[in-house]
């Protein structure tokens, strides 16, 4: 039986994982998928929720705290048996005080501990909101730098595609071009060198082929992995991506990042996390109020019984006078840590700029390398056919056919690879704007 639902679970499972590879995914559900399943999304999202519940925790802090408690003790102490015989309201001059029976005691007791006042408590509460806000921020970064590995994976798919289509092509080209060479020899008029030549860089092509074939899976299964889908998933895309527009302005995106890059965000909060650990330590040199009572019944026999009750109910002050001088090093130490973190965010401002700058810089030079590549396509294509009838014509040799068909085919694949890299760059702007959810999913 319980190797029949070992083998059901694995049927499955591979059924799953094969609806998962025929899969066809756009982008948008990609990145969908990808912000729900990714586990480093779900780490991010638990750190958060820790987080969150911390809050609720320091929070409580503040509440009584309400302790019921029940002791049983014997003894033949004297003065332990005095102080339980007042407890019970049993006490009489009749008895030995100096060599008592042993004499036994249920005590009950409910006691409430109330914090008036404790700036611990109130800096404790200010510390933990915010690390929420801290894990809020790195969960922010986190879904944006998923978001942006799941379109550079969509677009890695596409391009080995495109690849794979280029080197299709190249295989059906070489062969034409081994089927006229084979014509040729068997007509007289060429050479059986030609025909061997061909079809060693047919070899070669097929070669390049098998390879292009695995770049494809092997993009896909990391398109998987990146989304969150299951191991061994390999979806396809449903969609032909192309670069996104570029409206804005260099100011306007450095504006943005300042403003709204989580990172930045997260630097931020972590210098308000520095005064607030200055604080904390400061807070330590205030006095404490805390309040207290307790209900307390007594008996002779019986666990929970009442011969006797009393209650008790004060406050207590205490205050380390000695406390400034200790703290002075921590205090030191506190606002050191915050200083450097102050530090780390400067720099990160300065290094969004300079990202940005960079990143339009590339966008750049991406699109006039796609504009060169679309330009050499076209001249390497009208090559190729002039190169071929000059072979047919016995005007030219298998060689200069074969360089000219190696150019194309690295044109076309250069040029796949100019489309997919000018996309990424253009993306690769609004993310280091912190705005590539926002352009994409809009």
């Amino acid at each position: 039986m319980r190797m029949h639902k070992i083998l059901i679970i694995i049927v499955l499972l591979a059924f799953a994982n094969a609806s998962y590879a025929e899969e066809q995914l756009g982008l948008k559900e990609a990145l969908s998928l990808a912000l729900e399943k990714n586990l480093l999304v779900k780490a991010s999202s638990y750190e958060s929720a820790a987080n969150a519940a911390g809050v609720k925790s320091s929070r409580s802090r503040y509440l009584p705290r309400v302790i019921f408690e029940e002791r049983a003790v014997l003894t033949n102490s004297g003065t332990r048996a005095f102080m339980m015989k007042l407890d019970q309201g049993r006490f009489s001059m009749a008895g030995d005080l100096n060599h008592p029976d042993p004499t036994g005691d249920f005590q009950t007791a409910f006691t409430v501990e109330q914090p008036l006042f404790d700036m611990n408590l109130i800096r404790g509460m200010d510390v933990a909101g915010l690390e929420l806000s801290l894990s809020d921020h790195a969960l922010e970064k986190r879904k944006q730098e998923i978001a942006f590995q799941v379109y550079a994976a969509y677009l890695n798919v596409q391009k080995s595609r495109v690849q794979l289509s280029v080197a299709e092509q190249a295989v059906r080209d070489a062969t034409e071009h081994r089927r006229i060479a084979g014509v040729r020899s068997e007509s007289g008029v060429g050479l059986k060198y030609d025909e061997l030549r061909i079809a060693t860089f047919l070899a070669e092509l097929e070669q390049q082929r098998i390879t292009a074939e695995n770049e494809v899976k092997l993009a896909r299964l990391r398109l998987g992995q990146v989304v969150g889908l299951p191991s061994g998933a390999a979806p396809g895309i449903a969609e032909h991506v192309t670069a996104l527009e570029l409206t804005v302005s260099q100011e306007y995106l450095e504006q943005e990042a300042l403003i709204g890059r989580p990172d930045i965000k997260e630097s931020a909060a972590e210098v308000a996390r520095g005064d607030a650990a200055v604080a904390v330590v400061k807070g330590s040199n205030w006095p404490t109020l805390y309040a207290s009572g307790s209900y307390q019944m007594n008996d002779r026999d019986l666990p929970g019984g009442r011969d006797n009750d009393s209650w008790v109910a004060g406050a207590v002050l205490r205050w380390d006078i000695a406390g400034p001088l200790k703290n002075r090093g921590e205090i030191e130490r506190a606002r050191a840590k915050r200083n450097a973190a102050e530090s780390y965010q400067q720099a990160l401002r300065q290094e969004a700029s300079i990202q940005i700058r960079e990143a339009l810089l590339r966008r750049s030079e991406s699109e006039k390398r796609l504009a060169v590549s679309r330009t050499a396509i076209k001249d390497a294509e009208e090559m190729v056919r002039l190169v071929s009838k000059r072979f047919e014509n016995d005007l030219s040799t298998a060689v200069e056919l074969l360089d000219a068909q190696t150019a194309l085919n690295r044109v076309r694949a250069q040029l796949a690879e100019n489309e997919a890299g000018f996309a990424l760059a253009t993306a690769t702007v609004y993310q280091r704007a912190g705005l590539f959810l926002k352009e994409v999913v809009r």
